[in-house]
């Protein structure tokens, strides 16, 4: 029996989830100090089987979901992924995956194409060995990265690379993105690094200055010029931090409005950050996908703008940024309803100021920082 809360709807308003990320698994080999999963993840011990994700990917693309990652943790750990990206393709979806490229060959490349997947992204951490080493804890993932890429992109695949910005390589973006010409990259995305996770656990180590983001926005722009100069079609994406912005993103383009993340567990959650807040998402083993999706407390307690407080809710732009991040706003101030600290007109911008001077402060190496691992993440299971 579900209690009176279950029932809440949208008068009729909310559309489908147009883009499903599902997390397969948060096993992985690496221990970037910067993932976005969840502190606890050691806790999560049971993962959806093969049939349980078919099941999923089936709902799903039932109710509309035409978009579909496959991620982690690292998964290409699983070894039903083919099974799984096969039954993507034959329900329908356009799928991505999203990976470190560890656990990743020629052979296995062409199993995922013959299997119908339609698109790789691989990250990148650094483009000195020694930082990548430092910030993955691992020496031998630059080079497998690099190979693997090569690889990707002979197999006929369009070479998207992500590489995650921070205090440790920003100043090195101008060699990074010449790596990523080098590698005949597509489109690489730079993501200055959202602090979720095991990123804002190590916050005051990874934020870079002011004067950082200035100067690697030059160098984005001058590299754009060069590559139009040559016509190199090779797209550059710049992230620009949310603690260097006076306004919030409208995360996920709004709570539950187009996107539904899949944990590895089953939780269904409105993005991949969401578990840390204060409050219960159901299952897919427990109830179907539709009915989390449009009937479950946890999916309509941010949606529309009833639930805002002030000033987003008198503030012409909350259409916008639908109030920006609703787990930013839990991180930085103890309540998730709260505007986004992001924001300049937020009565608690001044914690998104204070946390970018306590990051001057820091003078720890990439190695120094608390790397993402089982071992790490028990320490707060028990907590």
């Amino acid at each position: 029996m579900t209690d009176r809360t279950d029932t809440v709807t949208t008068n009729g308003q909310t559309g489908a989830p147009l883009w499903l990320l599902a997390e397969l698994t948060y096993r992985c080999p690496l221990q970037c100090s910067y993932c976005s999963n969840p502190l606890d993840f050691a806790a999560v011990k049971e993962e959806l089987d093969t049939a349980e994700w078919i099941d999923t990917l089936t709902q799903a693309r039932a109710m509309g979901a035409v978009q579909l990652g496959f991620s982690g943790g690292e998964p290409l750990v699983r070894r039903d992924l083919e099974t799984l990206v096969a039954e993507a393709r034959r329900l329908g979806f356009y799928s991505n995956l999203i990976t470190s490229g560890l656990g990743l060959d020629e052979s296995r490349i062409e199993a995922l194409r013959e299997a119908g997947l339609d698109h790789i992204q691989i990250s990148l951490q650094a483009s000195d060995p020694d930082v990548a080493a430092a910030v993955a804890g691992s020496r031998k993932a630059y080079g497998k990265k690099l190979a693997m890429a090569r690889a990707v992109k002979a197999a006929g695949y369009p070479m998207v690379l992500n590489v995650v910005l921070h205090r440790h390589n920003i100043d090195q973006l101008d060699q990074i993105i010449a790596l990523c010409d080098e590698l005949g990259a597509d489109a690489v995305e730079l993501a200055n690094c959202q602090m979720y996770g095991w990123a804002q656990l190590n916050r005051e180590g990874l934020l870079p200055s002011r004067e950082q983001l200035e100067v690697a926005e030059a160098t984005t722009a001058r590299w754009r010029e060069r590559l139009a100069e040559r016509d190199r079609d090779m797209r550059l994406l710049f992230v620009v931090p949310d603690y260097y912005n006076d306004r919030p993103k409208a995360c996920m383009g709004g709570w539950g409005s187009i996107f539904m993340t899949v944990a590895p567990d089953g939780a269904v959650l409105p993005c991949h950050s969401a578990r840390m807040l204060p409050m219960r998402f159901p299952t897919v083993r427990e109830r179907p996908l539709r009915e989390i999706w449009y009937q479950s407390e946890a999916f309509n307690r941010y949606r529309g703008d009833a639930w805002m407080l002030e000033p987003c809710r008198s503030c012409d732009e909350r259409h916008r940024d639908v109030g920006g991040c609703r787990c930013q706003a839990y991180l930085l101030t103890g309540d998730p309803a709260a505007t986004d600290p992001v924001c300049d007109l937020s009565p608690d911008h001044h914690l998104v100021e204070a946390a970018r001077r306590e990051a001057e402060r820091d003078t720890r190496s990439a190695g120094e920082l608390t790397p993402r691992n089982a071992h790490e993440s028990r320490v707060f299971c028990r907590s």
